[in-house]
């Protein structure tokens, strides 16, 4: 498996750089349980550390990964802003065991985000492509568009996002 050459967020998948399966432990890095990423540390494109990965978020319905939820701020889980990251906007760097965001530490500050308490309805497309909008990347639906569009066939099909199954 290669390392997609396709610019961030192209077609709603994430990138990996560095050395992969050779600084992976089990079969990573193209193959994880999502507990593995819990934890793991969030850089900015300006280098900053601006969170953990605090849960992934599986679209059901399509068997892809929708967003990760980073915890930015706060101290020891107190105060801690939650953001929704597209899953297409973070880099896996297998070198330095850490995600690469690609946006600036600014942005970060300045990113929609949720409390714990109050999560967005993730679900909702409006929500969901101003999310993309503000990570300029593409949703991760319109990979599955893309395929039935070009083939003829669904690969995927675009999930119902009202949340009704």
């Amino acid at each position: 498996m290669s390392i997609s050459p396709d610019p961030i967020g192209s077609r709603g998948e994430t990138r990996i750089v560095g050395k992969g399966s050779e600084t992976a432990e089990g079969p990573g890095p193209y193959v994880m349980a999502a507990s593995t990423l819990d934890g793991d540390k969030v850089m900015s494109s300006d280098g900053e550390d601006v969170g953990k990965i605090k849960e992934i978020m599986l679209d059901v319905y399509t068997g892809r990964i929708a967003y990760a939820v980073m915890s930015s701020g706060g101290f020891l889980g107190i105060g801690d802003k939650l953001l929704a990251i597209p899953w297409s906007a973070l880099t896996l760097d297998t070198d330095r065991k850490c995600f690469l965001l690609s946006v600036t530490s600014e942005s970060v500050k300045n990113a929609p985000g949720f409390d714990k308490d109050h999560w967005p309805a993730m679900a909702d497309v409006a929500w969901a492509s101003e999310l993309h909008d503000y990570y300029r990347t593409s949703p991760y639906w319109n990979s599955n568009m893309e395929r039935v569009e070009t083939t003829g066939v669904a690969s995927g099909t675009v999930p119902d996002r009202s949340g009704h199954h």
